[in-house]
């Protein structure tokens, strides 16, 4: 038997890893040849005893030797095919069917895996919670944008509403709270305090101007009102700058804007104020009793010693006082600021209950201002507790003891329609938007919710002088519980010329009675108002 070379020496290898020995062909012919020839075996011959027993061995032994390797070589395959397989799957669920060609690298998210958690609140994917020192930076990012807008909110504050620093000369009217007069009928038939009007006008000059701290001084913290508070050092930007506020009255003749003008001239020509007028005046003065002449004089008095006395703002107003819960905040033409004396000294900062809570809300407009002072105070406890007996002594309710009426125009005093001979269309415009008509058109424009029916009996509406209206509670609950911790709002609408504006100013509940929830401002043409007017029953602004 004839055995081709190519199995000879299959077996000549594993006769030799078994034996110790190989059989060794005589030729062998390459695999490239086009024809294999037989080989002769030069060994002795295979087909006697022994050695026919030795080779039919070893051929099983390499039958079977082959046999597994190729199992081995079929396994290997089928795990290779398997593995380009998955590779195949995986390309598929990466597939983005919705790929733009010119943007090939766009990562596909599929909001439908159910492993998919990035950016679904399930934590925190981009930073190590664990790690304090990411926890450090990421809050430092986030107060180097709170600084960046309360610094926005300063610069605005001083360049819009204060005019860099100019004067605002305007007549002051006040209107003070029956529950904090000695009157007989304190509380009209709906049971609302009444609001006595003074019978003279404040007139005053309003400023702000900066001031510039040093480093080595030191200012009550955020509030100067608040008693007990500890000093800190100036460690906020814009190189320690401050705004201050001043406002001063003047006398009638300060404030008169023709005054000087009258002077100059003959009276017995014609020209200005006639000596006849100025009689009549001296009249009316003779004929009211010399007693009732003092007791307005010192009425007065005390009411512009009072009003002017108070402040509206912190005394040195910082930009990290326009945080939203020190309850000042500019938005658009319209601003809100406010002060506060806390009713103990265990209070946390702008947090009640509160003893004094004073607020300002107005609206400026070119040259002119409307603002509106409110100015709030506990009462005794025994009268409190007889207004107000469900409220606990120790969150006392907060009842309104004044507000203030301000209009105002930058550099010269406003006039009244009559008071003087109007030389332009301008004053007549000015006149009209201070003085003119009581009460805005059809009411508020956007009516705000103020919560229940109950809620409702806290407020009062009051039409003004000059297109405008505000809405303001008379008495505030600082129990956390009261009205489900609802919170307040007071609005003022006004028409200068041809816009309407509406501004609310909208604070939480509770202790929460001084930091602002939200400053939202409508602006409309005033001949689109009623079309436009809002029909939403009131409702807060979306946010």
């Amino acid at each position: 038997m004839k055995i081709p070379s190519l199995a000879v020496a299959i077996l000549a290898n594993v006769v030799s890893t078994c034996y110790g020995f190989a059989f060794v062909p005589s030729s062998f012919q390459s695999h490239n040849s086009k024809q294999h020839k037989a080989a002769s075996i030069t060994s002795t011959p295979l087909t006697t005893g022994k050695n026919s027993m030795l080779l039919t061995n070893t051929m099983k032994a390499a039958t079977t030797a082959t046999t597994t390797t190729t199992i081995l070589r079929m396994a290997e395959a089928d795990d290779e095919d398997e593995d380009d397989d998955d590779e195949d799957d995986d390309d598929v669920k990466k597939e983005n069917p919705y790929a733009d060609p010119n943007y090939p690298d766009l990562e596909f998210v599929n909001y439908d895996d159910p492993d998919y958690k990035v950016d679904q609140g399930m934590g925190d994917e981009f930073f190590d919670t664990a790690t304090a020192s990411t926890e450090e930076q990421v809050e430092a990012m986030r107060e180097e944008r709170r600084m960046r807008n309360d610094e926005f909110q300063f610069e605005t504050y001083f360049a819009e509403v204060l005019k860099n620093g100019d004067d605002y000369k305007g007549e002051w009217t006040v209107y003070k709270s029956s529950t904090f007069l000695n009157t007989p009928d304190k509380y009209d038939a709906n049971g609302l305090p009444r609001l006595i009007k003074a019978k003279k006008v404040l007139k005053t000059i309003s400023r702000g101007y900066k001031v510039q701290l040093d480093d080595n001084d030191t200012l009550p913290s955020n509030n100067s009102d608040r008693k007990g508070d500890t000093k800190e050092s100036i460690v906020e930007r814009l190189d320690g700058q401050r705004i201050c506020h001043e406002e001063v009255a003047v006398t009638e003749d300060e404030s008169n804007p023709y005054q000087d003008w009258q002077n100059d001239l003959d009276i017995d020509s014609g020209f200005g104020r006639s000596k006849q007028s100025e009689q009549e005046d001296d009249d009316d003065d003779a004929n009211k009793p010399q007693e009732e002449l003092r007791q307005i004089s010192a009425e007065a008095q005390k009411i512009q010693a009072e009003i002017l006395g108070n402040t509206y703002w912190p005394h040195h107003l910082s930009p990290f006082d326009f945080r939203g819960k020190q309850g000042n905040m500019v938005v658009g033409d319209a601003y809100t600021i406010c002060t506060s004396v806390p009713l103990t000294n265990d209070n946390e900062p702008h947090e009640g209950p509160h003893q004094e809570l004073r607020c300002e809300v107005g609206i400026h407009s070119k040259q002119l201002r409307f603002r509106i002072k409110l100015d709030y105070s506990v009462l005794s406890p025994a009268l409190s507790k007889e207004l107000s007996p469900e409220s606990p002594p120790e969150f006392p309710p907060l009842f309104l003891k004044s507000m203030t009426v301000c209009r105002e125009t930058r550099g010269v005093w406003p006039r009244r329609d009559g008071a003087a001979k109007m030389r332009s269309v301008a004053d007549r415009s000015v006149s009209e938007a201070l003085f003119g008509g009581a009460g805005a058109d059809g009411g508020l424009y956007d009516p705000p919710p103020v919560g229940s029916d109950d809620q409702a009996k806290r407020y009062m509406l009051l039409d003004l002088e000059g297109t405008a209206t505000v809405l303001f509670p008379h008495m505030m609950d600082q129990d956390p519980t009261s009205f489900d911790g609802n919170g307040w709002v007071t609005t003022l609408d006004w028409t200068p010329g041809s816009m309407r504006y509406q501004v609310d100013r909208k604070v939480g509940g509770g202790k929460h009675i001084m930091g602002l929830r939200t400053l939202e401002l409508s602006e409309v043409q005033r001949m689109d108002a009623d079309a436009y007017r809002p029909k939403d029953g009131g409702e807060d602004m979306r946010q």
